[in-house]
């Protein structure tokens, strides 16, 4: 009898093959040399059949975790498209929602939120004024390893209206930090954007 162990993602595997090592083959007796000869050739082939077989095994792992990171980029694809859409429709309680309850908010020119009313006091700022608007897409999400972080950053555009009643028009680029909750759905847990336009060009618009 052969035995082979062998240690795949730190488990043993151990696997056995009926093997002739009695000392005659094909009515000749081994030599000791001869009888160790047999026995390597055998372990070899042994191991070789073994790696084959597991071959397909790593693909299907790899196969299985890019699919579950190209669900999570989808998913956060469209949670973040759905903040932007509850933020245009100035929706308050909806664009609150996609906050975790520990999110960190850090406006420009401001300083940062740490409290969930903190949070929609911010916003409620942002969003209550007539004629202001917001929109952002995200152009680049990146998941993780442990799959339960991920980046989303992107490009947004902002209108707020000034202490004269005149709109200002404002564009910039934002981060994001979306952490994965206990029941499998994404929550923003922090939350930063500044924008493109020099300090003077948006003092005059």
């Amino acid at each position: 009898m052969l035995v082979i162990v062998l240690k795949i993602d730190n488990r043993k595997v151990t696997c056995s093959a009926n093997v002739n090592t009695s000392g005659v083959r094909f009515g000749k007796a081994l030599t000791p040399d001869s009888k160790r000869v047999l026995i390597g050739s055998m372990k070899t082939k042994f191991i070789l059949a073994i790696c084959v077989a597991l071959l397909p095994l790593s693909f299907i792992g790899s196969a299985l975790a890019a699919g579950t990171k190209s669900a999570d980029e989808q998913a956060l694809r469209d949670a973040d498209a759905q903040l932007s859409a509850a933020a245009t429709a100035k929706d308050l309680d909806k664009t609150v929602s996609y906050y975790s309850d520990d999110a960190v908010v850090m406006p420009p020119n401001s300083e940062s939120v740490t409290t969930k009313e903190a949070i929609r006091s911010t916003l409620k700022d942002l969003l209550a004024s007539p004629g202001a608007a917001v929109s952002w897409k995200a152009t680049k999400v990146e998941v993780a390893k442990s799959g339960d972080l991920a980046c989303v950053s992107g490009i947004y555009e902002e209108t707020t209206i000034d202490t004269s009643g005149k709109p200002v028009k404002d564009r910039g680029k934002y981060v994001e930090v979306w952490e994965k909750q206990a029941d499998g759905k994404w929550k923003c847990g922090a939350d930063i954007w500044n924008s493109d336009l020099p300090v003077a060009l948006a003092e005059k618009k």
